[in-house]
């Protein structure tokens, strides 16, 4: 292990089934990264919806930190918290949750887009926002709760995203960041605050929400109680809060003509632009128009990724995605424990087998059996139905090698560019079959690297602000310099 030096800092990695704190610093012209502790990130079942255990990922938050001092004997210069987008909370005058921190993948928002249509076209709500149309875009959250709980609505002070909630624990100070902002469906494309006007028409309160902050704002010190709890005093710092924000700053790109993948429970795949596309075109092909550092944007589709492997995994070991809460989550008695290499090679060893599935059709995005749910489609649409678990995890591995094909076939004609390879950052990037079957159905090479795209990210912006690197080009040369990059194709 790396002595790690005092100038060093600590990212806080959330993803939708882990997360991790880690330390980073730079030494002798390269980036170094240690990961000081790691945790499950399970939702709960609470009050009939899939919620989020907040106070359960704070804990480990302030655990992890503890560890860069008391393992590691030393004290990060600044903290940043990157995390998923869209989900929310909603505090009240004295600073309490409203209510659950309700996940993404729930069903509260089924059925909603014939609600939401009757108050604004999606036309129209795209070419203000720019954001891809799905069900659970925070706008149509919002929505919902105000069917169901108006009075959690009214009683709302404050309205804060997950990531933004974490940076109010550490700090009590209260913002919301612009990149996660983006996600929501209500922040102006294009002057980068929020859309009032279209806020207030969906019933939704507009004085709960903060001007947008930028990456690189200063949120605070920690708090005395947390400042006890990790044994230090340190600084808050806002990276792109959003993951694939931060993800998309590490990619190593060598030059204008490269599609970005942030692979991992989801494949968000794009570009970077220098402005929003908001066109009839762009929407009908639902791509989406997120902010970025520097207000880049993010001009990408949000594709089912790793989640079908994943919940495939879970279901042939016998591990719900979700705990116990309210309700009783099924146990089941595994035969043998899958890894995700033993799973790739046996859909390697199916390769004969040619169903495929639109991995973005809804019923794939929190099924209770996502095995049936493949099986399912492949029924009705006529496709030969797996019977083998390689056969299986050939028609998803199949299925997301095409659409990302499709998607470079989209963003070509959306933009008017031609592309020539595909950068594959995140953990997804490990994936060798999955990168194999990319490359060769997007006919371009594919440079797979690095792994820690979203940790990266956020610690390229708390270092740029530090003066380490003078600008994000600086970082993302020292990101392709200090890490390993596989071409593949």
């Amino acid at each position: 292990m790396d002595t790690i030096p005092e100038n060093c800092y600590a990212a806080i990695d959330l993803g939708a089934s882990s997360g991790r704190v880690l330390l980073g610093w730079f030494d002798q012209g390269m980036l170094k990264l240690q990961e000081v502790h790691r945790f499950d990130n399970l939702q709960q079942r609470l009050h009939g919806h899939h919620c989020w255990n907040i106070d359960g990922l704070f804990s480990e938050i302030v655990k992890g930190l503890a560890l860069c001092k008391s393992k590691y004997g030393v004290v990060p210069k600044s903290i940043g918290i990157g995390t998923w987008g869209v989900d929310f909370v909603l505090l009240d005058k004295d600073d309490h949750m409203l209510g659950d921190a309700v996940a993404y993948r729930d069903s509260r928002t089924d059925g909603i887009y014939p609600v939401a249509d009757a108050i604004m076209s999606a036309s129209e709500v795209y070419a203000r926002t720019g954001i891809q149309r799905q069900t659970f875009n925070t706008l149509y959250q919002l929505l919902a709760l105000s069917k169901e709980h108006p009075e959690q609505l009214e009683q709302a002070s404050t309205f804060l995203m997950i990531p933004d909630y974490l940076n109010f624990l550490l700090t009590g100070v209260k913002l919301n960041e612009y990149t996660d902002a983006s996600t929501t469906g209500m922040l102006d494309a294009r002057i980068g605050d929020w859309d009032k006007d279209l806020i207030s028409q969906f019933g939704i309160p507009t004085d709960i929400f903060q001007i947008p902050s930028m990456p690189s704002t200063v949120v605070g010190a920690l708090t005395d109680d947390v400042a006890s709890d990790v044994g230090y005093q340190t600084t808050v710092v806002l990276p792109a809060t959003h993951d694939t924000g931060s993800a998309f700053l590490a990619v190593p790109a060598r030059d204008e003509k490269a599609v970005f993948l942030s692979s991992g429970t989801w494949s968000l795949m794009g570009v970077e632009n220098k402005e929003p596309i908001t066109t009839e075109q762009a929407r009908g092909l639902n791509f989406t128009n997120e902010g970025g550092y520097e207000r880049r944007y993010r001009f990408l589709k949000n594709i089912m990724g790793l989640w079908m492997i994943q919940s495939i995994r879970r279901e042939l070991n016998g591990v719900n995605y979700v705990q116990a809460g309210d309700e009783k989550a099924p146990k089941i008695a595994p035969q043998h424990t899958y890894g995700f290499g033993e799973l790739s090679e046996m859909a390697r060893q199916s390769e004969s087998f040619t169903s495929g599935v639109n991995v973005n059709d809804e019923r794939f995005l929190s099924p209770d059996s996502m095995i049936d749910a493949v099986k399912s489609w492949c029924k009705e649409y006529d496709e030969a139905i797996p019977s083998t678990t390689g056969e299986l995890l050939q028609v998803v591995y199949r299925s997301l090698a095409h659409t990302y094909a499709m998607t470079v076939d989209e963003l070509k004609r959306t933009t008017g560019k031609e592309f020539t390879s595909i950068n594959i950052v995140g953990g997804g990037c490990q994936d060798t079959y999955l990168d194999e079957l990319a490359s060769k159905v997007c006919g371009m090479p594919v440079f797979a690297g690095p792994v820690e795209g979203t940790s990266l990210g956020n610690l390229e912006v708390q270092m740029i602000r530090a003066g380490e690197f003078k600008d994000l080009q600086e970082a993302r040369d020292c990101v392709a310099r200090s890490f390993s990059v596989k071409q593949i194709g």
